[in-house]
């Protein structure tokens, strides 16, 4: 056995027998709430969220990594290439200009209310009404439908704000339908609600960072073949 071929033998014996795939970094705000995110210790461990990720992750043949950050810090990652993907939103909910997947994930924005306090049949009946909302977020379609009228109750947290409306400190909130329906299935914390007033059905997609691992050309064809294989109809009928 000439040296040649024992060194190239030796080199090959050291390499391990299968590389890791590569990470799909993903961000989270860490503000989101169940059913779309349960965080411990800062770590994605449940949610809508973190099933998204995985799946559009192994339709890359990537590994997930999750990134809990605040909600300042989000746009910063994305732009930097900290993070390759943020998922569960609209343009309008985020500064700045990314490359966007297509839309494929649902969402139904809505305003509940206090059985206590009278029900709103339409958007005008919450002029000049203080309104439920989170710090920081954007609520685009509330503000085009009230304008001025528009009045943010702003809280820390949609978690925060149904203990308030079960108090009757506040008397409407605006969240998601996914949300609401969870949290009255745990009757955490136990409400007295007329049905919810509809904002607007969305549907959402995934914003790629310029600086990012991930292509759009790479992350629609990912899209694509989990709306092919039913993968995310699975997914959202987990939390209905």
């Amino acid at each position: 056995m000439s040296f040649y071929f024992r060194t190239a033998l030796c080199l090959a014996l050291l390499l391990p027998l299968s590389l890791p795939a590569a990470e799909l970094v993903i961000l989270v705000d860490t503000a989101t709430e169940m059913p779309m995110a349960r965080f411990r210790n800062y770590q994605l461990v449940e949610g809508l969220h973190k099933h998204v990720g995985e799946a559009l992750a192994g339709a890359l043949g990537r590994q997930p990594r999750f990134l809990a950050l605040p909600r300042k810090r989000i746009v910063g990652a994305l732009n930097s290439g900290k993070a390759d993907v943020l998922c569960g939103y609209i343009p309008e909910w985020l500064d700045g200009t990314f490359p966007w997947s297509q839309p494929f994930v649902p969402l139904v924005e809505v305003v509940i209310t206090s059985r206590a306090f009278p029900r709103p049949r339409s958007l005008a009946d919450l002029r000049g009404e203080p309104i439920g909302t989170v710090f920081g977020y954007t609520y685009p379609d509330l503000e085009r439908a009230l304008g001025s009228a528009f009045v943010r109750a702003d809280g820390p947290s949609t978690d925060l704000n149904l203990r308030k409306l079960g108090l009757g400190r506040l008397h409407h909130m605006v969240t998601s339908k996914h949300l609401i329906d969870y949290r009255m299935k745990l009757a955490d914390p136990p409400l007295a609600l007329h049905p919810p007033l509809v904002v607007k059905h969305y549907m959402t997609g995934c914003a790629l960072s310029p600086n990012g691992a991930v292509s759009p050309a790479q992350m629609e064809r990912a899209v694509a073949q989990l709306q092919r294989d039913g993968t995310i109809t699975a997914i959202m009928a987990r939390y209905q």
